[in-house]
C-alpha cells in the first residue's frame, strides 16, 4: 500500500517469495535485486513504491539521506550462510555472503536513486517511533541534508518480512512525530 491506496494485490506468495512478485509486478528493472538478501529486497521494493511518483528521480542529489531501522538487521542470512557449513564442508556458498550487512539495503537504495548523501542502518531490540524520530531528526542537522528516506525494514526468517518506508522533508511544515509514525502504522496493520 501507498497512501492507502493498494498498489499490488495480495498474492499467494508470502515473505521474501512476494517481493520477487511484487518486483515483477511493479516492473523494477534493476538486475542486482535477485543477489540481493531478502532485507535488501524488501527495502528497494518498499522505496520503489514509495518513489514510483517522484519527478526527477534518477537524478544525483547530495541533499536526501536513506536511514532505515530493523530489528534482525541480517540475522536471517547469517543463518542461512551458517548452516552451509556442515561437517565435513567448510567452504560454504559466498553466494549468500555477497549482501550480509544491514546497511547494505540504504546503500542499494542510494546507488539505485543516486542519492550521494547520508545512509545509516541502525537495529533496534524492537520497532520504537521515538527513537526513529530523534535518529532522523538527527540527520537534519547536516545543512546539505533537505529529506530523509526512512523507516522499518526487517527481516526476521524468509517468511517474516517487514517494510514501512516514508519520506521526511525539512521545513515542509509537517510534524514529524511518534505519534504520526505510530499513526501510519496503524493504517497499515
Amino acid at each position: 500500500m501507498k497512501d492507502g491506496e493498494i498498489v499490488m494485490q495480495m498474492s499467494e506468495e508470502k515473505g521474501t517469495a512476494l517481493l520477487g512478485a511484487a518486483y515483477r509486478h511493479l516492473k523494477v528493472s534493476y538486475p542486482k535485486f535477485f543477489k540481493m538478501d531478502a532485507i535488501s529486497k524488501a527495502g528497494l521494493i518498499a522505496s520503489e513504491i514509495l518513489l514510483a511518483d517522484e519527478r526527477e528521480r534518477f537524478v544525483p542529489r547530495e541533499d536526501r539521506a536513506v536511514v532505515l531501522f530493523s530489528r534482525h538487521g541480517c540475522e536471517a542470512d547469517d543463518i542461512h550462510y551458517r548452516e552451509t557449513i556442515t561437517d565435513g564442508n567448510y567452504f560454504p556458498s559466498p553466494a549468500l555472503f555477497v549482501y550480509t550487512l544491514p546497511n547494505v539495503v540504504t546503500g542499494e537504495i542510494a546507488i539505485r536513486n543516486l542519492y550521494r548523501g547520508e545512509t545509516s542502518a541502525y537495529v533496534l531490540e524492537k520497532f520504537d517511533a521515538g527513537q526513529i524520530v530523534s535518529i532522523v531528526s538527527e540527520s537534519f542537522e547536516d545543512p546539505v541534508t533537505d529529506s530523509v528516506l526512512c523507516g522499518w525494514v526487517d527481516c526476521a526468517d524468509d517468511n517474516n518480512v517487514e517494510a514501512l518506508v516514508f519520506q521526511v522533508e525539512n521545513g515542509d511544515g509537517e510534524e514529524f512525530t511518534a505519534d504520526v509514525i505510530n499513526g501510519i502504522l496503524t493504517n497499515y496493520k
